[in-house]
């Protein structure tokens, strides 16, 4: 009854997929039905993309083909287009709407280059799957698509960078929430290094073909995890929970500190693992070590690797504390409470 199909991320039972399924309907539905009574603008538009086509390429996961090289073909029509297509509309959409909130730009300037990173991530997102393809059983042309498209996936995470920092600049609002706004310009400097920068350092099949599985696609997958996707939450939730709350942003200085002690330790945590990766490459792939040899020579990284998880698990807890505990003030008698700050 709970068997598993073994494929890795959808390794899900059938029973449970359908379940996935029937959450993700509840979720979009509400998401839907609100954004429909309410104003439809760019922003609201390219969310809505991003969470159906989400939902939608889910399904291929109910495909589960005989042919090893078919299966994974489609396996990869999830797990890339999540994460280097749909993911990226809805990583757009919340930075534009962050970025709205938090600098006062005009809606115009927000949405012609909300229009301009959703063109260049589905434009080089989709063909950019063949990256993937290189080495499963596909036709050899898919080393030339996959090559020339997944080299063009860093320009909407450069996009998206740019943006984030030209909204800052021409921001008219001095916003009190300083919290949000330093996660949202991280969320998107880490993304475009992570995702971006260090995607195409391995992306090329040249180069692939020696690195691919190392550690050096461990170090792209923890940084650009940590700033498209985590980096993303933290932002919304840190800029939203003092408004739900009914209060002034609180525990900023905390907050920040968060910050910096994830991002420092998941920066280094990306260096070791580079290096690791380089080595590990060369030792095993060009000179034919032995993979468990190789593993114990490169053991000083995976110990220094352990001690940025330590700085980030801290960073993580101190996040917690402050987004969760308010900062007791002393108010006067007299004074009001505390007021939203939007």
């Amino acid at each position: 009854m709970l068997g598993k199909e073994g494929r890795e991320f959808i390794e899900q039972p059938k029973w449970v997929k359908v379940g996935i399924v029937v959450a993700a309907l509840m979720f979009l539905y509400n998401v839907t039905m609100t954004v429909l009574k309410g104003k439809k603008t760019a922003i609201t538009n390219i969310l809505l993309l991003g969470l159906w086509g989400l939902a939608l390429l889910f399904l291929f996961s109910f495909y589960n083909p005989s042919n090893l090289a078919l299966d994974k073909q489609y396996w990869w029509y999830i797990v890339h287009l999540w994460v280097e297509g749909v993911w990226e509309l809805i990583m757009a959409s919340i930075l534009a709407y962050l970025m709205l909130k938090l600098t006062g730009v005009d809606r115009e300037v927000v949405e012609k280059w909300l229009y301009v990173i959703v063109a260049a991530a589905l434009f080089s997102g989709i063909l950019g799957t063949g990256h993937h393809y290189y080495w499963i059983g596909t036709p050899g042309y898919w080393q030339w698509i996959g090559s020339i498209f997944s080299s063009l996936e860093v320009i909407p995470f450069f996009a998206m960078m740019a943006f984030a920092f030209v909204m800052v600049w021409k921001g008219r609002r001095d916003h009190p929430n300083k919290a949000a706004l330093l996660w949202s310009l991280g969320c998107a400097t880490l993304a475009f290094f992570g995702a971006g920068v260090w995607g195409f350092l391995h992306t090329l099949h040249g180069v692939n073909y020696y690195t691919h599985g190392t550690q050096i696609t461990a170090a792209h997958g923890h940084l650009a995890f940590f700033g498209a996707y985590v980096s993303l939450n933290l932002a919304i939730i840190t800029y939203a929970m003092p408004i739900l709350r009914g209060r002034d942003p609180y525990n900023q200085v905390l907050n920040m500190a968060s910050f910096w002690l994830m991002a420092g330790g998941m920066t280094f945590m990306t260096f070791v693992l580079t290096f690791a990766g380089t080595i590990q490459t060369h030792l095993q792939r060009v000179n034919g070590d032995y993979f468990m040899d190789v593993q114990d020579q490169i053991a000083l990284f995976y110990w220094m690797r352990f001690g940025a998880g330590a700085v980030f698990v801290i960073g993580a807890l101190l996040f917690i504390y402050a987004i969760a505990v308010p900062k007791h003030e002393v108010i006067e008698a007299g004074e009001a409470d505390h007021v939203p700050a939007e």
